[in-house]
């Protein structure tokens, strides 16, 4: 007999101690900071800026998937053309290399004395192409502007 009473009480002890797990699972559930998953909730507006607020359904536009575009976008003849218009910003004639900084973008282009079709000083406009070499985007077929 004092086996089962052992395993009765085993039993309410375990039995005892769910109940107040699940008490307190409830008691924190109901405490909890924020109230719930309605209240975590967050929205972008059309400005882009988080907001609390759901957009307002009749300000909705429908986009097609097509229309999406994923990555660069194409280039259009109008943006092929490969001249470019830039200033030596230095030059070493010792060691046949110098720097265009092409105009309005301000970029740097590496550009060697092989690729110089006409005799140029540092601070003089230039028209140049550019090509990818091993190191980056190259000046190359440089000429007085």
């Amino acid at each position: 007999m004092a086996e089962s009473f052992n395993k009765r009480e085993k039993e309410k002890r375990r039995q005892q101690k769910q109940e107040e797990k699940e008490r307190r699972k409830a008691e924190r559930k109901a405490n909890a900071p924020g109230g719930g998953l309605d209240n975590m909730i967050a929205y972008v507006d059309e400005f882009g800026r988080i907001t609390d607020t759901p957009p307002d359904p009749t300000k909705r536009q429908e986009i097609k998937a097509e229309d999406i575009e994923i990555g660069v976008p194409k280039r259009t003849a109008e943006e092929e053309d490969p001249t470019r218009r830039g200033r030596i910003d230095r030059f070493d004639e010792d060691r046949g290399f110098g720097f265009i900084q092409e105009d309005g973008t301000r970029e740097r282009f590496f550009v060697h004395v092989s690729e110089m079709m006409d005799e140029v000083k540092v601070g003089q406009a230039v028209i140049f192409e550019v090509m990818r070499g091993t190191r980056g985007l190259n000046a190359v077929k440089v000429r007085k502007a």
